[in-house]
């Protein structure tokens, strides 16, 4: 810490306050992206699942054989005709919130509280599946090019995600333009893939890929086979909302900005779905347990050359970096619904880093946990990802259409008509997803969401209940000095036992040094060099044969004479050492003193930590 004036931490020289950025608290850098670099910064959530949308489609599709597979064509059209809606809708989202804030901001607004929480809840669930689908997603990715990796697939989706939780909680920045690189190869890769596809009738020699047999006569499809598909499909426009959440990070006209980059979104999205659903048609592309569908289609339209490693690779850096939009995301998120006491309010805090370290631990555990229970399996986690998603969706337009309804700007109606739209196309697809998703998975998250506004009710209650009887709001009455005694532990004549008596004289009337000694020799020890040393505070032995540090301390501490003192304070000397790892070493003495102090007695507790400086 040397050329640091006392209390300032490292980074505060660079940081300012978050307070003077922006209120929403989003983040560093705001207002400096423009409308290109809002893509790599903002969408890669959306853009990313091209990897892994079409292929959850093929999944239920080849249940019915390989005549149902065609039927991805027409599902691809549906599902863009809707991306184009909640494009357009997103865009009034920013016309009228150009804070952004996303869902749960729209309808804390327009909605009310218990709508908000559910938004809240919803934003919480896709984060986490956010960073688990992109991440095994991406593994998959990297194992369709080099399949010995299979068997190692968790431990590299747990690595990816280690990874990602240590840059993030060191506070090393995501930049859109450090983005643009591998976001711009990912997008051209693509294109080249869906153009050179394009121009061939039958798979590039030597691509790996075995195409299903399509029977001439196709096998009928159900309606709820269809929906199905469609609902799996459908993760594929997840992200969307992205840009609509996070406006004030353009550049001014942030608003303008931010509607065109979320038509270029749109647009590239929509293009490299059809352009991928037509290519699955004509090759005769079906799910493989050694292949994502995508690397299938990579390698059948351009072989398995350069173009092909690149194209995966690239793949692989995107879906890692769409997951890593989570960890700005809902550590924020978290912060707001701290600030709200919604959760709890350590959230909210940040150390000398500009991070919130809670929200990103919490963000990583959760999300190893899930990667861990489905093996990192990107089609096992597909039937939970898309209805917080879709919830979020609803809420959102719903809550436009209130605004429109009370504002009523010019051409209000118009807008209301074109959210009131969205709002019905997602609230179907989100009962789409509920019934037909439920038991593949999806109840998994029919419980979280609910258990989440649980936690969020109780937790409220509490702050609540906390603040009444803190009397919060309320003007006390005045604080009165009276005589105080402050009682010292100590355990040996020590320089930690002069720092702690220094302190200790500086803060109370009368100060007395309490040892607990576990035998007559130690006892007579410290006796004797307490008198040697005379340093002007009385010392009280307190024998304890049975080796207990906690129970005579109590006693003397409840004894008459100590509760006829209007003020006690006890205050605890303990080492605080040069390294972390060096604290295992210590006796938690200290800590186990001060916990059955706080449980058994009326005393107020210090803890004196003596630093070690000398290396």
């Amino acid at each position: 810490m040397r050329g640091l004036s006392c209390g300032e931490m490292p980074g505060d020289r660079m940081t300012v306050p978050a307070d003077k950025r922006h209120n929403k608290d989003p983040g560093p850098k705001r207002g400096q992206i423009t409308s290109i670099e809002g893509i790599p910064a903002l969408s890669l959530d959306a853009i990313s699942s091209v990897a892994y949308g079409p292929q959850a489609m093929l999944v239920v599709l080849a249940t019915a054989g390989a005549g149902a597979l065609a039927k991805i064509e027409p599902l691809t059209l549906v599902i863009v005709v809707l991306l184009v809606i909640l494009v357009l809708s997103y865009r009034q989202v920013i016309e009228a919130y150009p804070d952004g804030g996303g869902c749960y901001a729209v309808s804390k607004a327009n909605l009310g509280a218990r709508p908000s929480h559910l938004a809240a809840a919803s934003l919480v669930a896709d984060y986490i599946l956010t960073v688990a689908v992109s991440i095994a997603a991406g593994v998959a990715a990297l194992v369709s090019a080099f399949p010995s990796l299979a068997p190692d697939s968790l431990w590299l989706a747990l690595g990816v995600l280690g990874l990602l939780t240590a840059l993030n909680l060191r506070g090393i920045a995501t930049s859109a333009r450090t983005f643009l690189l591998p976001t711009a190869v990912f997008v051209v890769g693509i294109y080249v893939v869906i153009v050179a596809g394009l121009t061939r009738s039958h798979p590039a020699a030597g691509a790996g890929v075995h195409p299903y047999t399509v029977p001439k006569a196709a096998a009928a499809v159900g309606v709820l086979l269809l929906l199905k598909a469609f609902a799996a499909g459908s993760s594929a426009l997840t992200g969307v909302e992205a840009i609509a959440n996070d406006v004030p990070a353009f550049r001014e006209p942030r608003a303008r900005r931010a509607m065109r980059t979320e038509v270029i979104l749109g647009s590239i999205l929509g293009t490299m779905l059809l352009g991928l659903a037509v290519l699955t048609v004509r090759f005769h592309i079906g799910p493989g347990s050694d292949q994502t569908v995508l690397s299938q289609i990579t390698g059948a339209s351009v072989g398995r050359g350069t173009v092909y490693y690149v194209v995966d690779l690239a793949t692989t850096v995107i879906l890692s970096l769409a997951a890593n939009t989570s960890f700005g995301g809902l550590p924020v998120l978290a912060s707001l619904l701290a600030r709200d006491s919604l959760v709890p309010h350590v959230f909210g805090l940040r150390g000398h880093l500009p991070v919130y370290r809670y929200g990103i631990v919490a963000l990583a555990v959760l999300a190893a946990l899930l990667l861990i229970a489905v093996n990192a399996d990107t089609n096992s986690l597909i039937p939970l990802y898309a209805i917080g998603v879709f919830t979020g969706f609803t809420l959102s337009q719903t809550g436009l259409v209130r605004h429109w309804r009370r504002e009523r700007p010019r051409g209000w109606g118009a807008k209301a008509a074109l959210n009131g739209t969205g709002a019905a196309m997602t609230a179907a697809a989100t009962v789409i997803f509920l019934v037909t998703k439920f038991t593949a998975g999806a109840w998994v998250v029919v419980i979280a969401i609910p258990g989440l506004l649980l936690l969020f009710s109780r937790i409220s209650r509490y702050y609540a209940e906390v603040g009444k009887e803190l009397g919060v709001g309320v003007i006390p009455e005045k604080p009165r000095a009276g005589p105080s005694l402050v009682v010292v532990s100590v355990v040996a004549v020590s320089r930690m036992t002069k720092f702690a008596l220094d302190a200790a004289l500086s803060l109370g009337d009368e100060v007395v040094a309490v040892s607990v000694q576990f035998d007559d020799d130690r006892a007579k020890a410290l006796r004797a060099a307490w008198d040697q040393w005379g340093p002007g505070v009385p010392l009280e032995i307190l024998l304890s044969p049975s080796r207990s540090i906690v129970t005579p301390m109590v006693k003397y501490l409840c004894s008459p004479q100590m509760q006829a003192r209007a003020q006690v304070l006890v205050l605890i000397p303990e080492v605080e050492p040069r390294r972390w790892r060096h604290r295992l070493l210590q006796n938690q003495r200290g800590v186990i003193l001060a916990n059955a102090l706080h449980r058994h007695t009326e005393v107020k507790v210090g803890r004196a930590p003596f630093r070690l400086t000398r290396d």
